[in-house]
């Protein structure tokens, strides 16, 4: 009886810490944003602030990242200007991090850059700022804050898209960018399977942000209007909220929205040509698309 006993003690105490680790707070912990100037970024680091989080914020646009730190004073905040693309920005970011608060808990990589055109048409300068940024921007930042991830069992997050999961006619850089973070993001949660690395890919669906106003054009221009309904979309607060909660439970996966979301990623496993001609359909619908 006295084993049964023990044995029921030792079962719940290993429940009771297998649900700690899914439900951890963020109060304290010391969290980076790349992108942290607008969209779900800016989203995000809200959202964290409002959970008593310590942030480090990286953005190109500083005077953004300063109204943001005057919004929360009472949030102890670290902001540095910083294009991700730029290698030694990404370590500087990391360091300055230490340098403040001596420890990194999570850091999220949602600095981004979309593009609109054909890859017949488009300049190849473009496919590579968009792997610049989107790509390289999340191995730099992670190669210099995997150390310390790795000594606070913290959460690494790549923020990408259902881009990530399907093709998108005229976005071919950006799809390729979002692959290309999930298959890293992937290989780098297996190789420290044992270690207590946290890793989740994040992939919203279509968001309201700037992030279509800001998209690369054929010549590495911005189209500067969006060519969607962006007040029918998901909002980046309520988006930074999910990927909050995953972050919490330790979730590896996050796919927001059903139709854009789950369906697709689901059609595309099971239906592929299917999904193929779905997506061309869909996109082809967009104002002034590049392809009909």
């Amino acid at each position: 009886m006295l084993t049964f006993f023990l044995a029921v003690l030792k079962n719940i105490k290993l429940f009771l810490l297998q649900y700690k680790l899914k439900h951890q707070a963020v109060q304290n912990k010391v969290v980076v944003i790349t992108g942290a100037s607008s969209g779900i970024g800016r989203a995000l680091a809200k959202e964290f602030a409002s959970k008593g989080a310590r942030l480090s914020l990286g953005a190109r646009r500083i005077e953004l990242l300063e109204q943001l730190q005057s919004e929360f004073q009472e949030t102890e905040i670290l902001i540095h200007q910083t294009d991700v693309s730029n290698e030694n920005d990404c370590r500087i970011l990391i360091e300055e991090t230490i340098k403040q608060f001596g420890q990194i808990d999570v850091l999220i990589n949602n600095a981004g850059i979309s593009m609109r055109a054909l890859f017949e048409e488009v300049d190849l300068k473009v496919i590579r700022q968009l792997m610049d940024v989107n790509f390289f921007g999340t191995v730099y930042c992670t190669k210099y804050a995997l150390p310390y991830l790795l000594k606070t069992r913290g959460s690494l997050v790549g923020v990408i898209s259902i881009a990530g999961y399907v093709g998108l006619p005229g976005r071919t850089g950006y799809s390729a960018s979002k692959f290309a973070i999930r298959g890293f993001l992937d290989t780098v949660r297996i190789e420290n399977l044992k270690k207590g690395l946290h890793v989740l890919v994040a992939a919203p669906g279509f968001t309201a942000s700037e992030v279509r106003k800001v998209a690369l054009t054929t010549d590495g221009s911005q189209q500067g209007e969006t060519p969607r309904d962006e007040s029918k979309m998901m909002s980046s607060e309520e988006c930074a909220r999910h990927i909050v909660r995953a972050v919490q439970k330790r979730k590896r996966e996050l796919i927001l929205t059903f139709t854009e979301g789950k369906l697709t990623v689901w059609l595309g496993k099971l239906f592929p040509s299917l999904l193929d001609k779905l997506t061309y359909n869909h996109m082809a619908k967009e104002p002034n698309s590049p392809f009909k």
